[in-house]
């Protein structure tokens, strides 16, 4: 197997010598796309070793019907070899900082089972479209905290620095619209958990049913969010209402809470940055949700490049309506035993704290799927420089719709020894629904109100 510790393809060498420019790549870089790197600028062609070319993605595998759960489409794919605590030296140049610690911290439990690696993932063809389109007109405002010109698509398939690889995490497809049902799961040390159930929409505002640019109520949204607590009961009916931006500079996000016990909805603004994560216990912030989520102004982001790094991948056993989330659920960290981990290249950001800012993360180094513009592992540093959080997500792919996203996030505490797992959904038989209609009249303040139900 071909092991390097870092990877600088053609891609990353033009983009780390374009530096901290703010203006759209050329319309002859832009041609690239579709040709030696793929229509959203992956590299298309392999390693020469585990990592293949890209060949499009895959298709529904037989026997699967449009609303099941996912089959897995590689049922013969074996452990090639599992990476534990007592050889991962061998393999560290593929790994990360936090998987590092995993196995220092859970010596005789943590472990990394590898497959074969497949890239798996594709988009539908308007996405490709438009992503070439972006390319040559997207362009970050003032300070990279927004963009312009931008539509549907990834907005910067050929970054010229970390701000603009994040902007590709942050807006990728997500099918436009959908809505779920997931379980979040805090454990204590030993294991015992309740499990948070949520009832999560996104809607992306060119998929409204009444979308009109001209008549829209405020043309800078990117997406509305809607999230209901389910269970248990003694947060149920409680609701988080969101409007992103897509100009972060000309008008921060805006969120609401509907509390079911008083029966009001008052404004949010701890929901963004290092505020709580919603019935987290303290274990996540709000930007840790969708592994980071938010406006990126309160850090300084630098590209370093790419890597080869081992990530969670094709994660369908885990996703599984066979495994029950007692299963899943153990102390320290989930079942390892249910992973799949595949060497993929990923973009490697580094984000640091700008002085005179303020969050409880002094650092994030961010590893990003090339194929997907997923974030896969984040290393979250406290103050002190001190690794404190490990954040990892387990990609899969909704091959019936063409949209690559998560199973399960996790996020490690390291210090406390307790973690959290968002996304559950396996003891629920249709968790996700794409393509639902919504108006912009069912996101407002006033709605929200409405369907209070407690």
């Amino acid at each position: 197997m071909l092991m390097k510790k870092t990877l600088i393809g053609t891609a990353v060498a033009l983009s780390l010598a374009a530096g901290n420019v703010l203006a759209a790549v050329s319309a002859s870089e832009a041609a690239r796309l579709g040709k030696d790197l793929t229509p959203i600028g992956a590299e298309r062609k392999g390693n020469g070793g585990a990592i293949p070319a890209w060949t499009g993605g895959i298709e529904s595998p037989a026997g699967f019907k449009m609303g099941d759960k996912h089959i897995d489409p590689f049922p013969g794919d074996k452990v090639q070899f599992t990476i534990t605590a007592q050889n991962y030296t061998k393999y560290a140049a593929n790994l990360t900082e936090g998987q590092i610690a995993m196995f220092k911290k859970y010596p005789d439990t943590y472990k990394m089972p590898v497959y074969q690696t497949r890239r798996s993932s594709g988009y539908p063809q308007n996405v490709y479209d438009k992503t070439k389109e972006n390319a040559t007109k997207t362009k970050l405002v003032d300070g990279g905290n927004g963009m312009s010109n931008y539509d549907v698509g990834v907005p910067f398939p050929i970054p010229a620095d970390g701000m603009e690889v994040i902007w590709n995490h942050i807006v990728r497809y997500r099918g436009g619209s959908v809505s779920r049902v997931v379980g979040q799961a805090t454990p204590q040390a030993n294991g015992s958990y309740t499990m948070v159930k949520f009832n999560d929409e996104f809607t992306f505002k060119n998929k409204l049913s009444d979308y009109n640019p001209a008549t829209m109520q405020d043309n800078n949204i990117l997406f509305y969010f809607k999230q209901e607590v389910v269970s248990p009961a003694r947060l149920a009916g409680n609701v988080l209402l969101v409007h992103e931006t897509l100009d972060q500079v000309k008008e921060p996000r805006k969120a609401w809470i509907y509390n079911a016990g008083q029966r009001r909805v008052r404004r949010a603004p701890q929901v963004a940055y290092d505020g709580p994560g919603t019935a987290s216990d303290g274990l996540r912030t709000s930007d840790n949700f969708d592994m980071y989520n938010g406006a990126p102004d309160r850090y300084n982001w630098k590209l370093i490049g790419k890597k080869e790094i081992y990530v969670p991948y094709n994660s369908y056993k885990l996703n599984s309506g066979d495994v029950k989330y007692d299963d899943i659920i153990k102390a320290g960290h989930i079942n390892q035993d249910l992973t799949r981990y595949e060497l993929h290249r990923v973009w490697h950001v580094e984000s640091t704290l700008k002085e005179g800012q303020r969050h409880i993360y002094g650092k994030r180094t961010f590893y990003i799927d090339e194929d997907t513009w997923q974030a896969t592992e984040i290393d979250h540093f406290d103050g002190r420089g001190d690794l404190w959080r490990v954040a990892e997500a387990h990609n899969m792919f909704f091959y019936d719709h063409k949209v690559p996203w998560y199973t399960i996030e996790t996020l490690y505490d390291l210090q406390s020894g307790r973690y959290l797992a968002l996304g559950l959904d396996n003891e629920e038989s249709k968790p996700y629904n794409f393509g639902f209609t919504r108006s912009e009249k069912d996101y407002t303040p006033s709605a929200l109100r409405r369907s209070g139900v407690r």
